[in-house]
């Protein structure tokens, strides 16, 4: 195989935090046998790029789309079979369909420019034990943050609740999750359209939010499927992480049976991902991962071949150019957009 793993990153016992994948020049110098926590990278000096050449920046996750005037915008993540992110890629190895018509991408880039997240964070009553695990979580995200970033606090019980508007400020969202406490209901539907309200008011093109939540929704307005005709319109990448009792367990409620299915559906809709965790010591893990992830992005814009300015949902696929000597590779992007209504 003639890629290797740079920027290993460290993940214990739960190996999700899994090693980004260049395609140029760098050689691993683990010992063989090694365990994975303690391989170390050493990357071969490459060429230096000239100032005409923009920079490689690590792809990331499942992306968003953004109609401007002529162009949409589709944010894309690559991963291998070992759910490792793919860099190095170019725009050669990409092809793009709108409603099964290919179109010709018209830019490309994979930089890291800046993110408007919003942490929708659950403080129902079964939440109690699992409060301080989610809260050393969002820690780690908020470790992967860029200075240029902004972020808010939306908390949800038996209704939501925005704790902190827009803020470049990390710690003063942690400093307020030490004063949650668990109580009440899940309006988690609720929560997310608050979330999705906020984000209007968002500065950076880039915008993600990210779900943690013990189960699913008991006590919301808004239904499921207004939910997901919201995220279908809106410009936002939706990331779920979901602190489920093991499958099988008398403490499972029906909420916590149907949570999985609901944040995996709501995130795939917008390129996103969920992730089901049993084991509470993985949640930073976790945690960590999505936040690398909405570093590492591959962004293809193209103008499309259909000008109607119809308002109606565009489906979007993006396929890979396999390229040689590697492994089957997986795309993950936004499933499509809304055209302009005039």
């Amino acid at each position: 195989m003639n890629y290797v793993a740079r920027g290993l990153l460290r993940v214990g016992s739960f190996g999700l935090l899994a090693p980004l994948i260049p395609l140029v020049g760098l050689l691993l110098a683990a010992p063989a046998g090694g365990a994975a926590d303690d391989d170390k990278v050493s990357i071969a000096p490459n060429a230096k790029p000239s100032k005409d050449t923009p920079p490689v920046v690590l792809e990331q996750r499942p992306g968003s789309i953004r109609v401007d005037t002529t162009l949409v915008q589709i944010n894309v993540t690559v991963t291998d079979p070992l759910n490792r992110f793919v860099t190095g890629l170019e725009k050669e190895h990409f092809r793009l369909f709108e409603d099964k018509i290919e179109q010709k991408i018209r830019d490309f880039s994979s930089e890291d420019a800046p993110l408007s997240i919003g942490l929708v964070f659950d403080t129902s009553g079964s939440m109690g034990p699992k409060l301080q695990k989610s809260r050393q979580a969002a820690v780690q995200f908020f470790k992967t943050a860029n200075p240029e970033d902004e972020f808010f606090l939306v908390e949800f019980n038996d209704r939501p609740e925005l704790v902190v508007p827009f803020t470049a400020d990390t710690e003063d969202i942690q400093n307020r999750l030490e004063f949650a406490q668990s109580k009440g209901k899940t309006a988690l539907l609720d929560g997310v359209y608050m979330a999705m309200n906020q984000m209007k008011k968002a500065r950076n093109p880039r915008k993600a939010i990210l779900i943690i939540s013990d189960g699913g929704d008991n006590n919301s307005r808004y239904t499921e499927s207004e939910i997901k005709n919201a995220v279908r319109e809106a410009d936002v990448q939706i990331y779920g992480i979901g602190i489920f009792e093991p499958i099988g367990s008398r403490g499972r409620t029906p909420e916590e049976q149907m949570g999985p299915g609901l944040l995996s559906e709501v995130a795939e809709l917008t390129g996103g991902r969920s992730y089901n965790v049993e084991n509470l010591n993985e949640l930073a893990d976790i945690a960590a991962k999505i936040g690398i992830e909405l570093r590492n992005q591959y962004v293809l814009y193209y103008s499309s071949t259909n000008q109607a300015r119809d308002g109606k949902y565009r489906h979007v696929t993006v396929k890979l150019v396999q390229p040689r000597g590697l492994p089957p590779l997986k795309a993950f992007f936004r499933l499509g957009y809304y055209a302009p209504s005039q």
